[in-house]
């Protein structure tokens, strides 16, 4: 028997076990399990791939370890240049393979709204999750800024600095933060959503709830919305 899973902390809201199984169920697929591993720290991985679980085979892997997975890689080629994060990796023996795709998946389900002048981006949150918006981003020409509760390194505003000025220069805001997940589905990030207009497209990598405050709000004021559940989906048949 195969196994496959997921690592990352907290795991409640992860969709991976329910679609993998069913995939596997509706692919007639016998010989592979998938399970759900909470690890608080990547420290553990170590213990699960070598002691818990040495039958693994293959992750996926969510917040917050896309980044601090990298250090237990024994093969990064597959990662693009630039790209800081992994969030699916291969085990074959003791080799472990790293991939992205995010990549695809946010890709593949942004390009499609797109407009023409969609040329600015603002970018909340900095985690690894944002990597591969900020490298999609890059191949696609469009410029961005990264929005944080604090700056500091890689960061180049705070949601304070946000302004009537930076929101219309800005029509592409991707939410890459939990902010507005369920069980929360009451919060949203701290932009000043009054400045929005039938020119902005918001796209929140959040997909529980599908539309959550930071869209609702965005629609409020007439932007274009898109969740993350097709970027989701499309980055776990990548994966």
């Amino acid at each position: 028997m195969k196994c496959y899973g997921v690592i990352g902390y907290p795991l409640d809201h992860s969709f991976s076990k329910k679609y993998f199984t069913e995939k596997f169920k509706q692919e007639g697929i016998t010989d592979c399990s998938y399970e759900m591993f909470p690890l608080k720290s990547i420290d553990e991985l170590k213990d699960l791939l070598i002691v818990q679980y040495p039958d693994l085979v293959g992750l996926n892997i969510t917040i917050p370890h896309k980044r601090s997975v990298l250090h237990f890689l024994t093969d990064t080629t597959n990662i693009p240049t630039g790209l800081s994060a992994c969030n699916c990796i291969k085990i074959i023996g003791k080799k472990i393979i790293g991939y992205n795709t995010d990549i695809t998946g946010f890709e593949n389900s942004l390009l499609p709204l797109l407009k023409t002048h969609h040329t600015h981006a603002l970018i909340l949150g900095n985690g690894g999750a944002a990597e591969a918006v900020k490298f999609v981003l890059k191949k696609l020409n469009i410029s961005y800024q990264i929005v944080s509760r604090k700056i500091h390194e890689g960061s180049h505003l705070t949601y304070a600095d946000l302004d009537e000025a930076i929101i219309k220069e800005n029509e592409l805001i991707i939410n890459t933060t939990p902010v507005g997940t369920f069980p929360n589905v009451d919060e949203s990030p701290a932009i000043p959503y009054q400045y929005l207009g039938a020119e902005h497209l918001l796209f929140d990598l959040v997909y529980n709830p599908s539309k959550t405050v930071f869209l609702q709000k965005g629609e409020e004021h007439g932007a274009a919305t898109k969740n993350g559940y097709e970027m989701l989906v499309r980055q776990a048949e990548e994966s």
